[in-house]
């Protein structure tokens, strides 16, 4: 027993499908984890306003621990998305980016037609994001600002991931 509840009564935990794959033309959007170019992902990501100097390792292990998608073209990644969720009834946006040479085509739509069609993500009643610029984006798939703010909160910590050592803190010794 866990917490009073009986082992057998805990569902499984929801594992997200490796094929999920939206086609258009030489473009491919996919969640297959093995097609991840995580030096295009780190190129973008380290030098974006949101996670500026984010090591390799934790964009690695964030993407381990998310829903992601990458978007290709001729088999080269363009773009990607990560969807951090329980699977049922939250989700929170996060890391989306089409390369610069790529913008200005639709390619950004694309990407949140396809995130917004995944088929594990259909129960989802709360969705969250931030963005500094891409407000208008958002608001095309039913994003909005928060109408109750004050209910609310956050823990931000700056400068984490370029922490000296950026491992999880140890947990309290036993007296």
């Amino acid at each position: 027993m866990i917490l009073g509840l009986k082992l057998d009564a805990i569902p499984k935990k929801i594992e997200a499908p490796e094929s999920v794959e939206y086609q258009r033309e030489n473009l491919l959007v996919s969640c297959d984890p093995t097609r991840l170019n995580f030096d295009v992902i780190h190129g973008f990501l380290s030098n974006s306003y949101w996670s500026p100097g984010i090591p390799v390792d934790v964009v690695k292990r964030a993407a381990a621990n998310s829903l992601c998608f990458g978007m290709y073209e001729n088999g080269k990644q363009i773009g990607y998305a990560r969807v951090i969720t329980d699977f049922t009834a939250f989700a929170y946006l996060a890391d989306v980016f089409v390369l610069a040479t790529h913008q200005g085509r639709g390619l950004g739509k694309w990407l949140m037609e396809c995130i917004m069609a995944h088929p594990q993500l259909q129960t989802i009643r709360r969705w969250m994001l931030a963005t500094r610029d891409a407000h208008n984006l958002y608001q095309q798939y039913g994003f909005s600002s928060i109408n109750e703010p004050k209910i609310l909160m956050e823990k931000l910590s700056p400068g984490k991931y370029v922490a000296a050592d950026h491992q999880p803190p140890k947990p309290p010794e036993k007296e």
